[in-house]
């Protein structure tokens, strides 16, 4: 049985003090024993604090975004998966559309960024979606279908067992829009079957989880859906209350 993973992508905000203070709210308010899954994504150089505040707490620590190279060498401003692992994180997201739209990453270069985190022993997470544009168009589960198929290429069947898929429209990342339950859950039922082409084994256990306007109050509705596995929250991660409650959403 899948069980619900709750991520809180901080995307480029904070301050060492904001980040403590934060911090200090979700390990007062979140459940000694969470129903789910946790983990905050922090900007990478908050990534020891974070680490150090949160140990004895339910909350995993995840990376923004990693290097697509898997050894030490002369790659200025980047990191490696290893260094990540060696700061304590356990996931990392790759994929995000803000980097691919916004820096050109492309589908086979976030397929290496996955595969160089699996073989560090990191969990991606693979961020797919479409904007509102192919929405419009029609093409939602081509444009989905054509960058997680990037990715299904370059794993191994037991590397792909490995993956969480995040499925985030991006016409509602950071819009107020959310995308509805029943259209979540179809492009949520498509990755699905496009994972079980490879193997229905690993199909059944992949978490596919949400993003895009991730509220406390459209979280358990979401959360419901057969195919939905957890949410990928933005801007709600950064208010300690709203995202504990995302979190009991998904008990």
């Amino acid at each position: 049985m899948r069980s619900y993973l709750i991520a809180g992508n901080w995307k480029m905000h904070g301050r060492r003090d904001a980040v403590v203070e934060l911090l200090a709210g979700l390990k007062t308010q979140l459940p000694a024993e969470p129903g789910a899954d946790i983990a905050v994504f922090p900007p990478a150089i908050y990534i020891d604090l974070v680490s150090r505040e949160l140990q004895g707490a339910p909350v995993a620590v995840g990376a923004q975004n990693v290097c697509d190279q898997s050894k030490d060498g002369a790659f200025t401003g980047e990191v490696s998966a290893e260094m990540l692992r060696d700061m304590g994180c356990r996931y990392v997201i790759v994929g995000h559309s803000e980097r691919r739209e916004l820096y050109g990453e492309s589908s086979a270069l976030v397929a290496q960024r996955a595969k160089a985190a699996i073989e560090a022993g990191l969990t991606p997470l693979v961020c797919v979606g479409e904007n509102e544009a192919q929405r419009d168009a029609g093409n939602t589960l081509d444009v989905v279908g054509e960058q997680l198929t990037a990715v299904i290429k370059v794993l191994s069947t037991q590397q792909l067992g490995s993956i969480v898929v995040a499925y985030e429209p991006v016409w509602a990342i950071g819009t107020g829009k959310t995308a509805t339950p029943a259209q979540a859950q179809e492009v949520h039922a498509f990755i699905r079957a496009s994972l079980a082409k490879q193997s229905e084994e690993i199909a059944a256990t992949v978490r596919i989880v949400y993003g895009g306007s991730v509220k406390a109050g459209s979280a358990g509705e979401l959360f419901a859906q057969p195919d939905i596995d957890g949410g990928l929250v933005g801007g709600a991660s950064l208010d300690a209350g709203e995202f504990s409650a995302i979190c009991r959403a998904a008990e």
